[in-house]
Order: C-alpha cells, then structure tokens, then sequence
C-alpha cells in the first residue's frame, strides 16, 4: 500500500513510519516538525539525540535499501496544498498523528490553549474536507487517546466506543447505540473529543472509512526498526509537559531524581508499549471498514496501573526515592479504569506487559544518555487552574537556595 503518516516524525508517528517501510509498504511522512520548534519553545530536547528527518530518511535507506518520502506540509495551516498532494498521490491509507500530543502542554496558558485547538481541530477537519473533495478512498486512522472518557469511577468496563442504551418515548422503550459519552479533562483531551464527531459526521455523511484508535499512555523506547542504527533512535521525552509518566518515573530514577508523584497517586491509567503500538496501527490497517459503515473504534491499550503502583515498582527496581507533590491537574485523586480490548487481541495482538523486563531496558537508556538531561526541566509545573497553578511545586530536589535571614 501507499501510506501516508501524518505526523511521521513525532514519538510515535516515526516508529509507526519505519514498521511499515520494513512491511514492504510505500511511505510518505507528512510533518511540519511543530514537535520540534516546540522543544525549542521550552527549551528542552529529547534525551535521546535526534538527527534532522531527512538524515533519519537516508540512514534508514542505507540500512534498508528502501526510501522514506518527506513532505514538508502543516495539514492545519496550508488547506490547499494538503488537498493537492492528496490528489495527486491518492494513497491508500493514511495515519494520522498529526496533532499537539501533550495535555500539561494544552494547558500551559491561553495562548497555548488556542494553538491547540488551532492546530488539532483545523488538522483533522481540513484532512476530512480534503478526502471527501478530492473523492480519495482511503482508509484514515486516527490515533487518539483513552482519555477522552476521563477518569471517573463509573465501576462498568469502557467499551471501544459505542454504548448500548434505551431511550423513554411516548411509545415506549427505544433501543440506541451511541458514541461512549467523553469526559475530557484537559484542552488536548477535548480536542480529541471533538475528532470523534467530525469522524462520526464524515463516516455517515460522505462514507469515509475511518477507525479511530482510543491508546492508553506510551512507554519505552525501542523497535526493532529503530534500533537498527543508532542514528534511527526514537524521541524520549522527559520533561513535565511531554513526557509519559512511567518513562518519566524511569529517568528520574537513572539521574538520582526523585519520583515525582503528584497527589494521591490513585489515578489509573491505561498503558502501552511502543512496539504494541506501532504493531496495533499494522492490525488496524489490516481490518479496514467499508464505505458506509460506523467510525470502527479500537480501545488500544494493554494493561492499567495506578501511578502509585508504578512509582512503588520503579522505587523498588532502582532504589529511588519518592517524592508525594501537589496535583496540577483538576482530576479525581482516586479512580478505577477498566477497558475492553477484545478487538485487538481478536486481530492476534499479543501483548508487552511490565513484568517482561522492558523496563530495564529504558532505565539503561535513560543512564546512557543521562548528560543531557535538564534537572530544572524535570518538574511538572503547568497547572490546570490558576488556583493549582500557585500550589505546583517547582523544586522537587530541595535544591533552591534558602534565605538565612
């Protein structure tokens, strides 16, 4: 197939890229690398040291024989040119992962609060207008995230994206099917919210194919493809904003950093390897809907796990110490998750869990490349209200200098 990956320099879009070059697949990454310009907005960089995407294009056509196609294009701020490339390469698939990933970062400030929704909204409706005007008849996947159902105690397994309900009418009892109602509890969380109803509108109203992937939390760092060459080693974010929590318990504890647990640490969460990641997106691909039938949506997560839980197993793998800090987020300080995700493993997915001693391999990760690691960038710090906001703590290490007077 030719397949387009919209987003294929991100975190997850480049393992995803290089899985399906490796399948034998027509690749064209389309990125405006906001990722990035983003790291250099916060002044941070990623632990691992990425080369520029056209080299990570050509060393993987070194190792490979095969070739990446780059296409420097914002899907959200240049309509016309992404209906154009659409029509003139009219590929089969396209992937997209081409929005602002980061919650704390949507909730920064206004500024970037608006961005994001600029950026996230305007990207997915203006590929949505694209396909139907050019009369593409691609299978579009969507990577979006288990979060948007939020993370209340209803005590009842999430299902992968419809809810059978009745409805009381002047006749009587009506049955229904509707999308699971979303709860999201931050701007990034809303936004994929509302791609859910422009999937459902353009499904029913022009046909589109469209299967949206609601994913838990993404950890560790190696695939097989980008472990091939050093130079082809995936982004490891750290830092508050981007970085995922378990990856981040496991860098603060190869730097001597304390783990940062904010609140109760009762929020469960639902989680996923980097290589059930990309192999999920594969299985997907694989099982396209027709035209006319519902947006298919798949629960892609493999296991859940209260952050508690996981900042007691990491204590207890390295020694490090944990540090209890106020919450930035406006969210349950204790809550149950439990997700059905039958379709997956009914697709033959066998999953990576924590107990398969992966997570010795990011810790080594994490020590190799410890000397670029920024301690003051460590923190959690964007809060979700301006009252939380004047309550995060900035100096989990203690390490500010103390007046004597």
């Amino acid at each position: 197939m030719k397949i387009a990956v919209l987003g294929g320099d991100g975190f997850c879009g480049w393992p995803t890229t290089l899985h399906l070059s490796q399948a034998g697949h027509e690749v064209h990454i389309i990125d405006n690398l906001s990722r990035r310009w983003i790291d250099t907005e916060l002044g941070v960089q990623s632990l691992t040291p990425m080369d520029s995407i056209q080299e990570r294009c050509r060393i993987w056509k070194q190792e490979t024989g095969r070739t990446l196609h780059f296409h420097l294009l914002d899907i959200a701020g240049e309509y016309q040119r992404l209906r154009q490339w659409l029509e003139t390469e009219r590929p089969d698939a396209i992937i997209h992962f081409a929005e602002q990933r980061a919650a704390p970062y949507s909730m920064k400030s206004d500024r970037h609060k608006v961005y994001t929704v600029n950026n996230n909204v305007n990207a997915t409706h203006n590929l949505l207008t694209a396909m139907v005007e050019t009369g593409l008849d691609a299978h579009l996947v969507h990577l979006g995230t288990m979060g948007v159902y939020g993370y209340s105690s209803v005590g009842a397994p999430i299902p992968e994206g419809y809810l059978d309900v009745e409805i009381d009418t002047p006749a009587g009892k009506k049955a229904q099917e509707i999308l699971y109602p979303t709860r999201p509890g931050s701007v990034y969380h809303m936004t994929k919210s509302l791609d859910q109803i422009m999937f459902q509108f353009y499904a029913q109203n022009d046909g589109l194919r469209i299967t949206d992937l609601h994913q838990g939390i993404v950890w560790g760092t190696h695939t097989a493809q980008t472990q091939r060459h050093p130079q082809l080693i995936n982004r490891f974010d750290y830092d508050g904003d981007f970085g995922t929590v378990l990856n981040r318990f496991l860098i603060q504890a190869a730097i001597g950093y304390p783990l940062t647990v904010h609140g109760s640490g009762g929020q469960t969460r639902a989680f996923i390897h980097i290589k059930d990641s990309v192999r999920c997106i594969e299985l997907a691909l694989s099982d396209a809907p027709k035209a006319g039938d519902r947006v298919r949506i798949f629960n892609q997560m493999t296991e859940t796990h209260r952050v508690r839980d996981l900042a007691e197993m990491v204590a207890g793998l390295t020694g490090a110490e944990i540090a209890w800090l106020p919450n930035p987020r406006k969210e349950a300080a204790e809550n149950d998750l439990i997700v059905q995700n039958d379709q997956f493993l009914a697709l033959g997915l066998e999953p990576t869990t924590l107990a398969d001693g992966l997570l010795d391999e990011v810790v080594e990760i994490a020590k190799k490349f410890q000397h670029r690691v920024d301690r003051t960038r460590v923190p959690a710090v964007s809060g979700w209200t301006k009252e939380l906001a004047a309550k995060v703590e900035n100096d989990p290490e203690k390490k500010r200098l103390k007046s004597v007077s």
